[in-house]
C-alpha cells in the first residue's frame, strides 16, 4: 500500500509539473501566435451580388447542356467515322496472314 501512495504521489508531482509547462507554452502561443498566425495573403470576399451572378451564369451553362437538341449537338463533337465492310476485311485478312507467318516461324524454331 505505501509503494501505491509513493507512485500516486509522484505522478501527482509529474502532472504539476506538465501544467506548468503547458501554461508556458500558452503564454508563449498567445504571445507569438498573432504574428505567425496570419496569413501571407489575404481572401477576398464576394458581394451577395457576385455570387448571384456566377451562380445564374452556372444556371443557364446546365440549361444550354440540358437544353435543345442544337445545344447538344455543338458540345458533343463531331461524329465518330466508321469503316467500311470491306476495310475490315482487309485488316482482318492481313492480321490471319501476319499471325500464319509467325506460328510458321514458331513451328521451324521447335
Amino acid at each position: 500500500m505505501a509503494q501505491l501512495d509513493g507512485i500516486v504521489r509522484l505522478l501527482k508531482v509529474e502532472h504539476d509539473r506538465l501544467t506548468k509547462q503547458m501554461r508556458g507554452i500558452s503564454a508563449a502561443l498567445s504571445a507569438f501566435g498573432a504574428a505567425y498566425g496570419k496569413r501571407a495573403t489575404v481572401r477576398r470576399k464576394l458581394s451577395a451580388a457576385g455570387r448571384a451572378r456566377i451562380a445564374e451564369a452556372q444556371r443557364q451553362r446546365w440549361a444550354k447542356l440540358r437544353g435543345n437538341s442544337a445545344a447538344k449537338s455543338v458540345l458533343s463533337g463531331p461524329k465518330k467515322r466508321t469503316m467500311s465492310a470491306s476495310a475490315r476485311k482487309r485488316i482482318a485478312a492481313a492480321q490471319r496472314a501476319r499471325w500464319a507467318k509467325f506460328k510458321a516461324a514458331q513451328r521451324k524454331a521447335a
